[in-house]
């Protein structure tokens, strides 16, 4: 019996928790390339819209980069099952109340947003800024919908299950589809993202696939219209005629950059097309700016990165301690990957244009910090592995 009890004991001493610092690295390294990418593109920007101060932009997103990283290491220290407990004071668990603050955030804005750009989007903070609540409703998207699935898994496997998963996230979806139908197709592709992922049976997705597009469809010729927001039918017709609409500028100077840029690119810092011809080149456009500058090495690199990422968040998935562990970086997985194939889709007119910030590197400090949250879980995730030594 002894002798048995020593053997248990060797076999757990040889396990010891897993951390992915390839994960962490490959994130720190995308943060700080998008840094050197938003003061590149910025600069000049910068300058003529803040009394000659060029680095504006870089510095509010140093601040909240620097931020999410302290939240992302803190994040990944914390057992992430605390999730599934209740808030002390109100007694709901954290995953719901994470549900309904983003819900509640989002009447906020509608009601009293502030509008910038013709698009009221943003909470203001005052000196601290603004605030986004669509890239928090993200996260608590893929929180809810994976606790749906970890209390009944069984809701996953018929497309009557999806569609009370889908039910349940509509008014989410609603409200941000109001203003922002990009983060609104960010939010349906995490929800039939993550079902597919823990469904058993995946031919109904067929179904899934063709009533999204349906929808999609509907909102764009029809409700949109009836709602003054023609804006969104004027996109599918500038990408189709990009050379000769009136209002294609941004996506053809997209498009010369890109072109312009080679197999090397004209140098870091040395575009031409940020001076003035790609509006906010830092924000959803900077992709166009790297393959300007960089070229399509610059830009291959860029990808295999993203790709890189992607592959060490499906490794901790497969070997998650619980299912919601394990669709909680699904879930993360999707929406990173999704961002970047839209993004990258954009600026090459590939599709209509939308927009969607490629991940960490894009300006927008919103973003950014609820992306190395996200992160965070997914690093708690990898620190309950346990591993052979």
């Amino acid at each position: 019996m002894s002798g048995n009890t020593r053997t248990y004991t060797r076999e757990r001493e040889k396990k010891i928790n897993y951390y992915d610092y390839s994960l962490l690295f490959l994130v720190i390294f995308l943060v700080c390339f998008g840094l050197i990418m938003i003061y590149s593109t910025s600069y000049y920007t910068a300058q003529l819209q803040n009394d000659g101060d060029s680095m504006y932009y870089l510095k509010r997103q140093a601040l909240l980069a620097m931020a999410g990283i302290v939240c992302m290491l803190v994040i990944s220290k914390i057992d992430y099952r605390f999730l599934l407990r209740s808030v002390p004071i109100i007694r709901v668990k954290w995953v719901v109340a994470a549900y309904f603050l983003s819900l509640g955030l989002q009447v906020y804005v509608l009601l009293f947003g502030m509008n910038l750009n013709g698009a009221t989007r943003w909470i203001n903070l005052g000196p601290l800024g603004t605030f986004q609540p669509s890239d928090f409703a993200k996260i608590a998207t893929i929180l809810f919908v994976s606790y749906v699935i970890y209390l009944a898994p069984k809701l996953a496997d018929n497309f009557k299950g999806f569609l009370k998963i889908f039910l349940l996230m509509s008014p989410l979806v609603a409200l941000i589809g109001k203003e922002n139908m990009s983060t609104a197709i960010v939010i349906c592709a995490l929800i039939v993202g993550i079902t597919f992922v823990a469904s058993r049976k995946k031919l109904y997705f067929v179904i899934v696939a063709c009533m999204m597009l349906a929808l999609g469809c509907l909102f764009i010729f029809v409700i949109s219209p009836l709602l003054g927001s023609g804006f969104r039918i004027e996109r599918v017709e500038i990408w189709l005629n990009v050379e000769t609409h009136k209002n294609a500028f941004q996506i053809l100077q997209g498009l010369y950059a890109i072109a312009s840029g080679g197999l090397f690119g004209k140098g870091l810092g040395q575009s031409m097309q940020k001076l003035g011809y790609v509006p906010m080149a830092q924000n959803d456009m900077v992709f166009s700016i790297i393959c300007e500058e960089l070229g399509l090495f610059g830009a291959v690199a860029v990808i295999i990165l993203f790709i890189l990422l992607i592959w060490r968040i499906f490794i901790i998935a497969i070997n998650a301690p619980d299912l919601f562990g394990g669709l909680l970086c699904a879930g993360v997985l999707i929406h990173i990957a999704v961002q970047v194939l839209i993004n990258i889709a954009v600026v090459t007119n590939s599709i209509p244009s939308t927009g969607v910030p490629l991940p960490f590197i894009s300006y927008g400090g919103t973003s950014v910090a609820m992306l190395l949250v996200e992160v965070g879980l997914v690093l708690s995730i990898s620190n309950h592995i346990e591993k052979e030594r």
